[in-house]
This record gives structure tokens, sequence and C-alpha cells, in this order.
């Protein structure tokens, strides 16, 4: 008799266990989705959203004072706020998994000297050929208190390496699209916004962002890339002013 019932409850055994693994595979897969609903929103926050504080500002003033230069960069502050507030409650992952924490903090700074010596020379190239630093946007920028310019700095290289470098690298990369690929479009955008700072001023950053793009695919270390960002960006606009 228990053999027979053993028989008899079989199917309704395996159509139970069939039943559990589909909705254990259904609802792995909505997670899936959610997460890449959630990585797509981060993009467009990476890529997207740098360019277009920039487009409002500059229509509001194209020369910004002192205050609407510090609310144009707490907005960018926001905008990676919300950024990191995707990746650490939305998709659930690690800094690490941007390039946060790859490595120790002293060969991060050391590989971020590396950086910015290596973009020095195109960098110092570029503004001897087109006279980049004497046009309007460089005049209005140079007006400004030195302490709202280490500001800009500092957010320079925290900021957009975190958008165009760790981040956006990195999800398109898990979206599908190749190395290269996942190199040249963010660094388009990029460059793209950089235009309210001029011509020059987006080659700029399409010459020196290619730099930065090569050291995080090669070290994929995002803390060195965030150092060697800053210290380009101290060394031709803090620096100067401090020794003027």
């Amino acid at each position: 008799m228990g053999w027979q019932n053993d028989d008899r409850n079989f199917p309704a055994n395996r159509f139970v266990s069939i039943a559990m693994n589909v909705t254990t595979v259904m609802a792995s897969a909505d997670k899936q989705a959610v997460k890449n609903a959630v990585t797509w929103i981060g993009l467009c926050v990476s890529l997207f959203s740098m360019l277009v504080i920039r487009q409002v500002f500059h229509t509001i003033s194209p020369q910004a004072d002192t205050a609407l230069a510090l609310t144009r960069e707490v907005c960018m502050f926001a905008a990676a706020g919300v950024l990191v507030w995707l990746i650490r409650r939305g998709e659930r992952l690690p800094l690490r998994s941007i390039g946060i924490g790859a490595s120790p903090v002293w060969k991060s700074l050391a590989w971020g000297t590396v950086i910015a010596v290596a973009c020095i020379v195109p960098a110092a190239g570029i503004a001897m050929l087109t006279g980049y630093g004497h046009g309007a946007a460089s005049q209005s920028f140079a007006k400004l208190p030195i302490w709202v310019v280490f500001i800009v700095v500092v957010r320079a290289g925290v900021v957009e390496e975190l958008f165009y470098r760790g981040y956006a690298i990195e999800r398109l990369q898990v979206l599908g699209l190749g190395r290269v690929a996942s190199s040249l479009v963010p660094l388009a955008i990029f460059s793209a916004a950089h235009w309210t700072g001029g011509t020059t001023n987006a080659l700029m950053a399409l010459v020196l962002g290619g730099i930065l793009t090569a050291f995080y695919q090669w070290r994929r270390d995002l803390v060195s890339n965030m150092f060697g960002h800053f210290l380009v960006d101290f060394g031709a606009n803090v620096l100067p002013a401090l020794f003027a």
C-alpha cells in the first residue's frame, strides 16, 4: 500500500517541484529586469545630467557669478549622490563595481600622479596651439573666487570620473557593449558636455578624456582617475591663481 501511495503522489510531487522551479526562475528574471531598468536610469544620470545642468545654467547666464557657479556645482554633486544611491540601493552593488576600492589608497594616488603627468604634455600642446585659457569663458572663470574654483576642480575630478569612466564604462559593458564602444560613447558625451566652455574646451576634454579612459580601461581604478583628473585641473586653474 505504501508503494502504491508513493506512486500516486509522484506526479503531484513532480508538478509541485516544476512549479517551484518555474516560479524561482521567473522571480530571478523579474529581479534582473528591475536591476537592468535601474542601470538604464543610472546611465541617463551619468551620461546626461551634467550636460543638462551645464546647459540650463549657461542659458541663465553664460558668465556665472559666484552664487550661480555654486548652485551649479551643488546640482552636479546632487546628481552624483543620486547615482551612488542607485548603485547601492537600486542595483544593490558595491562601489567596487565602478572601480572604487580596487586598489590600496597609496597606489591609487601614485597612479593618479602618473595619469596627471601623462595629461600634461597634450594639454600644454593644445593650449599653445589654440590659445586656450584666453577666451571669454576662461576669463569669466578666472574672476571667480579661488575657493569657488577649488570646489569646481574637486567636483570635476570626482563627479566627471564617476559619471563618464567608472559608471558609464562598467554598465555599458554589462549591458552588452564591447570594450571600444563602451569607451567611445561616454567619451563623446563627456566632450560635448564641455562645449559651453568653447570649442577648444571640448577638444581638450576629448583628448584628456581619452587618456583618462585608457587608464581606466587598463587599471579599473576609479580613485586614481579621480585624483589624476583633480591634479590636472588644480594645476591649470588653482595654482596659477595662487601665484598670480
